[in-house]
């Protein structure tokens, strides 16, 4: 059995559960692109000879390119934080502050790790000024990830990370590539809101405008496209004319994380057997 590489970061939607059946329907290529990296649980447990992660969240993308290029100074960096005294709540509001006032790079990084593992179930939410303010989360002894930043580190060396839209991302693919789409999931009721990473999230004319791009990569230029979102009525009619496949996974529903449930997600793989018809 092969072992899977978890992510050094926490992350909402991550895709480590979902990677071994997700790596059924992503077609082989010379360069696997992912317009929404998030976390990177598909580019860690695949093996496409190279990458192209793409994400609008510059923190994120810098911390990547700094863990693939410096991993050894970052590392020793970012362990400092992860001791008993700064795992209390005034510690974390200070860290939190002097995050949003830097504008190092590096020292953005180590603290964005920080508070990744130190604030509540791991979000990575901005406010409308562009501060981060996710809250304390009150865990016991928050797990320091290096041997994952060091495998991270490893496989970076086959990427390159930009911080770009998905809209730029699409204008990036050449022949030979595969892509992988991850966004922000479509609500699963009226009520649900999408969450907000970055600015002014992921609107209901996105998820439409990507499956437009889908749609055409691989029509006019014979891209093989995979989205995954939730399996609800809106995604089945986004995507119709794909290669529709519903798998389950757990998901927490509820913030104490005892509240679980099986919850049905959708990939939807557009390649050259793709029918316009069906639209």
């Amino acid at each position: 059995m092969i072992k899977k590489h978890r992510a050094f970061l926490k992350w909402a939607g991550g895709k480590f559960k979902l990677v071994d059946e997700l790596a059924n329907y992503l077609p082989t290529g010379e360069r696997l692109v992912e317009p929404f990296v998030g976390a990177g649980s598909v580019f860690l447990n695949t093996d496409y000879p190279r990458y192209l992660l793409c994400d609008i969240n510059q923190d994120l993308i810098n911390l990547y390119n700094i863990v693939k290029e410096r991993p050894v100074e970052y590392i020793a960096a970012a362990k400092k934080l992860f001791v008993d005294e700064m795992n209390q709540k005034e510690a974390y509001y200070r860290v939190r502050t002097d995050f949003n006032k830097s504008n190092d790079p590096f020292l953005r990084s180590v603290y964005f790790l920080y508070l990744n593992r130190h604030g509540f179930n791991g979000l990575c939410r901005y406010n409308r000024k562009g501060g981060f303010n996710v809250p304390f989360g009150s865990y016991k002894k928050p797990y320091f990830p290096e041997k994952e930043i060091l495998a991270f580190s490893k496989k970076a060396q086959r990427a390159e990370f930009k911080c770009i839209s998905y809209e730029k991302a699409f204008e990036q693919i050449r022949a030979g590539d595969v892509i992988y789409c991850d966004p922000p999931y479509a609500p699963l009721s009226t009520t649900a809101s999408f969450t907000t990473y970055v600015g002014a999230g992921f609107s209901l004319d996105d998820q439409a405008l990507l499956a437009r791009y889908s749609r055409h990569m691989a029509l006019e230029q014979r891209i093989p496209v995979v989205i995954s979102n939730h399996d609800i009525p809106l995604t089945r009619e986004l995507y119709r004319g794909a290669h529709l496949a519903k798998i389950q996974v757990q998901r927490n529903i509820s913030q104490n994380g005892s509240g679980r449930n099986k919850v049905d997600e959708l990939i939807a793989l557009y390649d050259e057997t793709y029918d316009p018809q069906d639209d």
